[in-house]
């Protein structure tokens, strides 16, 4: 089996671990990593055996893929250009900065026929995929999303740095678009961006999802509830656990009660990271459709910045 050459751009914190992935995979091989710290290029790439590069742009005519891994302002520059070099695409999420971006990226990808996949890691969670079939009609989605405060990261807010997490999911899930967005948001500690923020988001098929999240929390926290017409379903992504609860139809009540059936969903835990790239390097070498498209990371992007925009509209018209 011929290897994907690939490679990962920005070895930080997240990108080493996309380096890992990619060095253990049978069907890639890691040509290179590069980063704009010379020692974290050295360092990653002495632990993977590959080489070690500070500008990106040496890639071009060397590598099939790559993961894009840099910090959010610089994912439309890096991803373009690649694209444009005849490179599929991970980019992490959120995909870029602004919609025009994101659309650029979208028709560039479609114009010259590279595979263009958001970095949207919870889509792999073993969880979500158990619940395929399950969730079919949710009226009332309730998520948290708490993390305590990490230095990383901090060059966006709050909404797009963890909720956006929870909106891809939700879209997903109700396969509807949104019809209205009520959200506040405070920072607390970064010295501008919001820290904590929570939105009620209303769907066109009545739905409605309260989303909370919080890098300021003392625990970790990853829960999702939904109640949908025939189910109570729970979701806790760390733990990559689910449970399903349904009324009985056509038993008699006991006291008044409805009689629930409760159901533990097998799941059989998995590296969320290892099924991205894997799905990733499988559409490259298909060249099929990515289960997180250009679309869908745009999607989520267009509600998180709608949310970013009410929560700094608010503030300014706060009277204190």
């Amino acid at each position: 089996m011929k290897k994907i050459k690939t490679a990962v751009i920005g070895v930080g914190y997240l990108g080493k671990f996309h380096a890992a992935k990619y060095a253990a995979l049978e069907q890639a091989e890691l040509v290179a990593v590069v980063d704009s710290d010379p020692d974290a290029a050295a360092r990653i790439a002495k632990e993977h055996a590959t080489r070690a590069l500070s500008d990106y742009r040496e890639l071009f005519g060397a590598v099939d893929a790559v993961s894009i891994v840099v910090p959010t302002e610089h994912h439309y520059r890096v991803a373009r250009e690649c694209l444009e070099n005849g490179i599929d695409v991970l980019v992490e999420k959120p995909m870029t900065v602004t919609l025009a971006e994101a659309d650029e990226l979208i028709a560039l990808a479609r114009a010259r026929g590279r595979i263009l996949q958001v970095g949207h890691l919870e889509r792999f969670n073993a969880a979500v995929a158990a619940l395929d079939g399950v969730i079919t009609r949710p009226m009332f989605i309730e998520t948290h999303r708490l993390a305590p405060f990490k230095n990383r990261g901090t060059d966006v807010d709050v909404i797009l740095d963890i909720m956006i997490h929870d909106i891809d999911i939700i879209l997903t899930f109700v396969g509807c678009p949104v019809t209205a967005i009520h959200a506040v948001g405070v920072p607390v500690v970064s010295p501008e961006k919001n820290d904590i923020a929570n939105v009620r988001l209303e769907f066109e098929s009545g739905c409605v999802a309260n989303v909370t999240a919080s890098r300021i929390s003392l625990k970790e926290m990853r829960k999702t509830r939904i109640f949908q017409p025939d189910a109570y379903i729970s979701i806790d992504f760390a733990a990559q656990h689910a449970e399903v609860y349904r009324r009985i139809e056509g038993s008699e009540e006991d006291a008044g009660m409805p009689q629930i059936m409760y159901e533990e969903i097998g799941i059989e835990p998995a590296d969320a990271l290892m099924s991205e790239i894997t799905s990733f390097l499988g559409a490259v070498e298909k060249r099929c459709e990515p289960v997180v498209t250009g679309e869908a990371g745009r999607n989520a992007l267009k509600v998180a910045l709608e949310i970013v925009a009410q929560v700094e509209h608010r503030k300014k018209n706060i009277v204190i």
